[in-house]
């Protein structure tokens, strides 16, 4: 048996190269997704710089802590609040009575020179007590390396999701191709007198040692990948300058043992197929597609489209503001590109009768592509796998981001919008004006009996100019009613109903306040409320100015306010531009693995394809076709190949574009939606250009020898 799977190997190396370059880059990079994703689990370790010789630091209080009730017994939930409060002045003096105190960056923390157990003795429960390497809380945005790390953590996670993802597709058809292409082989062993068994232990023996070979190449391929990894994501922005992937084992190991799993699994099910194979019948089908889409794949891709559209569809009637986030849009869709691309083979045929082409040459490309099912739908699938995933993720992406800018500009009716962190009020108001001046803030709510949200919220100076210039998505109440005792939330809170009273915490953790509803908004895209008054906002700093009527007045007025002043559809693009570079580049990131893996799948199965249909050529040229027109049907049905593949890519994004649609409009929020063209287009031009040439090359070469001949 092994002298046989090393001389099958040894004899069909060109074939399988594809999907040992498949393999091998697949494990690569999911030893460099693993090692980056390592590095992003705990941020690095600084030492406090605001208080370096300052033993004890005691803060003011930076979490809302309140008792809610799980089950029959009550537990304590913490909430961040937007800033450390003050160390209180009772508090201050006190420290200051007893010890030497320094207080560094305003009254927020103080530097203690005492015994740590003291301080803890007199600020009991008023204030925090820091020390040792804790200290770093005090620092100023203490927290900034964990959120750089969340980001990122998301893209490598959508990465690896992405190479597994496509890895197992392409390995998996690059083997059922293969095997399809064995049957006269697998016949004749039959014929010998081997087993079904025995031939389902060759294939797998096969796919072991080329699983072995391919995932050690890949785990060296990562070690050296890792540090371009590094820089590429540092340079582009997506990652501090101070990221580096670390020297953990785990990711080489998950990496190696899942590339082996995916050559064993992707030669399982045609091994079974092959091994189920009579003799007589496997001599029979040798040269004819029958029976290309066997009970078990249809089932599969059936079971995958219809969760994929349930899901969908669960999701938009449920919780439509999911599929506005981007590990929805991008999780799943692969369901229903994995369950398109496992019924390819029974959309193939009537795909591949839709064109009208003319001529002898036309007639023979749509024939033979509607003829050879699994040769169509092997160059088929991979590309619908990159089109689908180049139109759901940028279109989802930029229709997002599209409806983010047209909503925030359609909320407002002011002509001008002054915006930065150090404005100052307009005062005196021009003749004729209208300003409204906001602020950001929080206010937290508790969620029914177990839970406590904090919700991002606009501080409101005046809100009768407010409600002037607000054109908010109103669904019931009025904003004009808005005051110190009342709020304007949105349809996320679970208490909604307008004169009914909600009870919330303010941005600096005081409360509980009553607050009456005075109107309900729209969810929209997610910043859709809720607002309150300067009152209900302690600590709340002016960041937006809107003004509408006054004329130049009003402009020179807004440009003394100390802020950038802009035209409000400038104002908006500026706040949600079209795409940062730091998302445009962990798309492509996304959409290049999936595009190198599409073209290593279709190179490899379009040399397999075309080596073996060296009788077929041959014949078209003793019927008196050219050379010229042999080469034209081979790179004919590639192309056509290609573009049945592109046509169900379009299909799936027009499906998941459409339930994004249909989420936005669920949401109140703007529809702007487009196929990102420019990305399909991309993908199918390489996917064209990369088929025609595998399929030109080995076709010109029969085609000489069989001249020659």
């Amino acid at each position: 048996m092994l002298t046989l799977v090393l001389a099958g190997l040894r004899d069909r190396c060109a074939s399988l190269l594809g999907a040992f370059v498949a393999l091998a880059l697949g494990v690569g990079l999911l030893a460099v997704t693993g090692l980056g994703l390592s590095a992003t689990f705990h941020a690095p370790e600084h030492a406090p710089q605001r208080f370096a010789s300052s033993p004890v630091v005691v803060t003011g209080h930076d979490r809302l802590v309140l008792d809610v009730r799980r089950g029959p017994a009550t537990a304590p939930v913490e909430r961040r609040l937007d800033r450390p409060q003050p160390v209180e002045a009772e508090l201050l003096r006190a420290l200051r009575a007893r010890w030497a105190v320094t207080t560094a960056g305003g009254p927020d923390a103080v530097g203690v020179d005492a015994p740590a157990d003291r301080v803890r003795d007199l600020v009991g429960s008023r204030a925090r007590v820091l020390t040792g390497a804790e200290r770093v809380r005090a620092d100023p945005d203490p927290e900034r390396d964990a959120r750089a790390l969340t980001a990122l953590n998301a893209l490598l996670g959508t990465s690896g999701g992405v190479t597994a993802f496509v890895s197992v597709f392409v390995v998996a058809s690059t083997f059922a191709f293969a095997v399809a292409l064995r049957r006269r082989e697998f016949g004749l062993l039959r014929t010998a007198g081997a087993t079904p068994g025995q031939v389902r232990r060759l294939l797998l023996a096969e796919a072991a040692v080329l699983g072995v070979l391919a995932s050690a190449a890949g785990c060296a391929l990562g070690a050296l990948g890792a540090p371009l990894l590094t820089r590429t994501l540092v340079d582009g922005g997506l990652a501090p300058a101070w990221f580096t992937v670390g020297g953990a084992s785990w990711p080489y190991h998950a990496a190696f043992w899942t590339g082996l799993a995916v050559a064993l699994t992707g030669a399982f099910a045609a091994s079974r197929r092959a091994g189920r194979t009579g003799p007589t019948a496997a001599l029979r089908e040798a040269d004819v597609d029958a029976d290309v889409l066997p009970p078990g794949r249809a089932l599969a891709g059936a079971a995958l489209l219809l969760t994929g559209l349930g899901l969908l569809d669960w999701t938009c009637a449920t919780e439509p503001s999911e599929l506005l986030k981007r590990k929805t849009y991008t999780t799943l869709p692969m369901l229903l590109i994995g369950g398109t691309a496992l019924l390819a083979p029974l959309l193939v045929r009537p795909a591949a009768r839709l064109p009208l082409l003319r001529g002898a040459v036309g007639t023979l490309v749509r024939e033979n592509a509607a003829a050879s099912v699994r040769r169509t739908a092997a160059v088929a699938a991979p590309v619908l796998v990159t089109v689908a995933l180049a139109g759901s993720l940028f279109g989802s992406a930029a229709g997002v981001t599209r409806a983010k800018g047209a909503e925030l500009r359609e909320h407002t009716a002011a002509a001008y919008v002054a915006s930065g962190e150090d404005l100052r009020p307009v005062t005196p108001l021009p003749a004729g004006a209208v300003v409204s001046a906001t602020g950001a803030t929080s206010v937290f709510v508790r969620d029914g009996a177990e839970a406590v949200v904090k919700y991002g919220a606009r501080a409101v100076a005046d809100p009768a100019a407010f409600a002037d210039l607000a054109r908010l998505p109103v669904v019931a109440g009025d904003v004009r009613d808005l005051d110190d005792r009342s709020i304007v939330v949105n349809e996320d809170f679970e208490r909604r109903r307008v004169g009914g009273a909600v009870e919330v915490w303010r941005a600096d953790g005081s409360g509980p306040v009553r607050l009456r509803i005075a109107a309900v908004l729209a969810l929209g895209t997610g910043d859709n409320g809720p607002y309150v008054t300067r009152a209900n906002a302690p600590g709340a700093v002016l960041d937006r100015i809107e003004a509408r009527g006054g004329g130049a007045a009003t402009v020179r007025a807004l440009e003394a306010s100390g802020g950038t002043v802009a035209t409000a559809g400038a104002w908006a693009a500026a706040e949600r531009p079209a795409s940062s570079p730091q998302t445009r580049l962990g798309l492509v990131l996304v959409l290049g693995i999936a595009l190198v893996y599409t073209v290593i799948g279709l190179a490899g199965t379009l040399l397999m394809a075309t080596s073996v249909r060296g009788a077929e050529l041959a014949s078209l040229r003793l019927a008196g076709a050219t050379r010229a027109q042999v080469l034209r049907v081979v790179t004919g049905e590639a192309a056509l190949a290609v573009a049945i593949g592109a046509l169900l890519g379009l299909v799936v994004t027009a499906v998941v574009l459409g339930a994004l649609g249909a989420a936005l409009a669920a949401l109140s929020a703007p529809v702007v939606l487009a196929p990102p063209w420019a990305a399909v287009g991309t993908a199918a031009g390489v996917c064209a250009a990369v088929a025609v040439t595998a399929s030109a090359v080995p076709a010109w070469r029969l085609t000489r020898a069989s001249h020659g001949a």
